[in-house]
């Protein structure tokens, strides 16, 4: 399955991964996926907002144990980030197969659509319209940099977007749901540990800093008559840094966007994306804080405007206790071994659900931390031991 999925996508230039939402790689992972679910007699279906299902038993039973993750990337993301999930889930239902298991509850692999954001600016798209947290006119709204918005690309790929929109019916269905990542950070890799169980998600958002200031030739414009706001921006980038630094939290500005982007023009207008996450909200509102202080403060410094957009939120995620704790206790009871909880700052689909549904994630180690990037990587030994933890919870959770 993995040799299957590594060439799905992959960018020759960076050896990263291009599979954004409603485009022919995305198109070509979820025909991987329908491959998968037919290869073992499951049940396939697509629901209304372009999620795909692979069923075990009847859905309507209700108290289903689902497990699975997402296949979309960041731009030139690694092969790990999303597909690990998936690739393990229906490994670790062949595992259970294989130990002659019986299930007791309906049993689902999901593949949520658009977890990254990458194309249109807002991370967990498919989870989001599902649980009721993202509106159909706000995701009608939504554009992509070439002004194609979502329901273009979802029309375009063979998707009704007439149809999109919360999905209450399906959650009740649902018992418990269980993403598999790989670790998002070096927890694991200090503490030795190949498999850990997640706590809870940091709270985190993306805002949007406009700075607008004049553009004008950069060969002729004396340095004194200039309104640069390239200058406010690189204040704030480094402001960010040190807000962030000072708060123990986490502050990113990672997207740029210049006009009129001409090498011998001033721009007219920088616009900065910021991704900023803290271990509590008291924490992640004084650091966005501080930062938007100091961009204002370089603005009116350099003759620039600026305005200010909060694009996407989501609060502190704890993970449901009791689910969390029977997890933790099922990987345990044969090693007696206690089975590392920590938290993260990184946001996942079993974030988004955690409010609408039991919910809990177990982590792969990633022995460098590096994500989002080519270089992400796990090693076999220890997504092999993920695929046997999965296995362990959903037998646990879904089994005699």
């Amino acid at each position: 399955m993995w040799a299957e999925l590594l060439p799905v996508g992959r960018s020759s230039a960076s050896g990263g991964y291009r599979r954004y939402a409603w485009t022919g790689a995305d198109a070509d992972c979820r025909a991987w996926f329908e491959e998968q679910a037919a290869a073992r007699g499951l049940s396939y279906e697509v629901d209304r907002n372009g999620n795909q299902w692979a069923w075990l038993g009847d859905p309507a039973a209700g108290d289903a144990v689902v497990i699975g993750s997402h296949l979309d990337s960041v731009p030139d993301g690694g092969a790990f980030d999303g597909p690990l999930g998936v690739v393990s889930s229906f490994a670790a239902l062949d595992e259970l197969r294989g130990r002659g298991a019986e299930f007791t509850k309906p049993v689902a692999i999901v593949n949520f659509g658009d977890e990254e954001g990458a194309r249109f600016g807002l991370a967990c798209v498919g989870s989001r319209l599902t649980a009721g947290r993202l509106t159909v006119a706000d995701a009608h709204r939504l554009t992509d940099a070439d002004g194609v918005s979502l329901p273009q690309a979802m029309e375009a790929a063979g998707y009704d977007p007439d149809a999109i929109g919360p999905d209450p019916e399906r959650l009740a269905r649902i018992g418990a749901f269980v993403e598999l990542h790989v670790e998002q950070g070096r927890a694991l890799d200090l503490t030795g540990d190949p498999v850990g169980v997640a706590s809870a998600i940091w709270p985190h958002g993306r805002w949007r800093f406009d700075f607008r200031g004049e553009a004008n030739h950069a060969g002729t414009t004396r340095i004194a008559d200039r309104r640069d706001p390239m200058l406010s921006y690189a204040g704030t980038v480094l402001a960010a840094r040190r807000e962030a630094e000072d708060a123990g939290a986490v502050a990113t500005f990672g997207k740029i966007s210049v006009e009129p982007n001409g090498v011998n023009a001033i721009p007219s207008l920088v616009r900065g994306w910021l991704d900023s996450r803290a271990a509590d909200q008291d924490t992640l509102d004084a650091v966005v804080g501080g930062i938007e202080k100091a961009a204002r403060t370089y603005a009116e410094a350099h003759g620039a405007g600026l305005d200010v957009v909060r694009e996407s939120f989501t609060p502190v995620v704890e993970f449901d206790h009791a689910l969390r704790d029977e997890v933790a206790r099922i990987l345990g009871k044969d090693t007696g071994l206690t089975v590392p909880v920590l938290g993260t700052g990184a946001g996942h689909d079993a974030g988004i659900l955690s409010g609408s549904i039991p919910t809990a994630m177990l982590f792969v180690r990633n022995p460098t931390g590096v994500s989002h990037s080519p270089s992400e990587s796990a090693d076999e030994d220890d997504c092999v031991a993920g695929v046997r933890a999965l296995a362990d919870v959903l037998e646990g959770l879904a089994c005699r």
